[in-house]
């Protein structure tokens, strides 16, 4: 673990108890970094945690349940992180939902109440409490996992769309944040959009054997490309969305 291209490397991800948090704790763990996952739920927290642990071969991963919804919770959390184990180098956003409606006209107001809260309000909450932190870092890096709905919504996904896109907008405003805090040598971090079509693991499959999941980005490739954000230089990526499936 030691020699992994991540090798010393403090990564914390948000989100990290849902099928996705648990491949990238387990890819980014064997790329060296020392992972500390957050999740709303103990009980999935502690089994992805587990679970990348052995994958791994005995990294450092850990976890600590997180109200990512309360700023103040999410601020202790990302100092607790920076002083107990010295400096973050990345934030994975992970935390995800979805609602959507038959049509436009059927669009309910209480799935964009409960998206806002999911996929904005917790973009909001980790930057706010991680920017410094990962500024202070010489390869802080800020990945946020958006769909490509966001720029090209639907008639029933309204919701949705507009809070991937509202959450891609702050993530690009904490890039503009990195580039000025660079100057003139450009940004050493930067905030990253990986952009997927939808996710598809393991346990979907199984349920439906036959469906084709066609552009979907599988779990795992997620986390390789999650791990990839960090082997390209700062000013490369930083303020990009980099597409994980067809532009629409």
């Amino acid at each position: 673990m030691g020699n992994g291209a991540l090798s010393g490397a403090v990564i914390a991800v948000a989100g990290a108890g849902g099928p996705a948090g648990r491949a990238a704790l387990i890819r980014l763990a064997e790329a060296g970094a020392t992972v500390v996952g957050a999740d709303n739920d103990p009980e999935r927290l502690a089994e992805a945690v587990d679970a990348a642990s052995y994958a791994s071969g005995g990294a450092t991963v850990m976890g600590e349940p997180v109200d990512l919804l309360d700023l103040r919770s999410t601020q202790e959390w990302a100092a607790r992180v920076e002083k107990d184990l010295g400096r973050v180098d990345g934030l994975v956003h992970l935390v995800g939902g979805w609602r959507g409606s038959e049509t436009f006209t059927k669009t309910s107001l209480d799935d964009w109440d409960f998206l806002e809260l999911l996929l904005i309000r917790t973009v909001q909450h980790t930057t706010l409490a991680f920017h410094e932190a990962l500024q202070r870092s010489d390869r802080g890096r800020y990945v946020l996992i958006s769909a490509a709905g966001a720029s090209s919504p639907t008639a029933g996904n309204a919701a949705y769309a507009a809070a991937k896109a509202a959450a891609e907008a702050w993530t690009l405003s904490m890039g503009d944040f990195f580039r000025k805090a660079g100057g003139a040598d450009g940004p050493t971090s930067a905030a990253v959009i990986l952009v997927v079509k939808a996710l598809v693991h393991e346990a979907m499959r199984a349920e439906r054997p036959n469906a084709k999941f066609a552009g979907f980005t599988d779990v795992d490739d997620l986390a390789e490309a999650i791990v990839d954000v960090w082997e390209k230089p700062a000013a490369e990526v930083n303020g990009h969305r980099l597409w994980l499936t067809e532009k629409p």
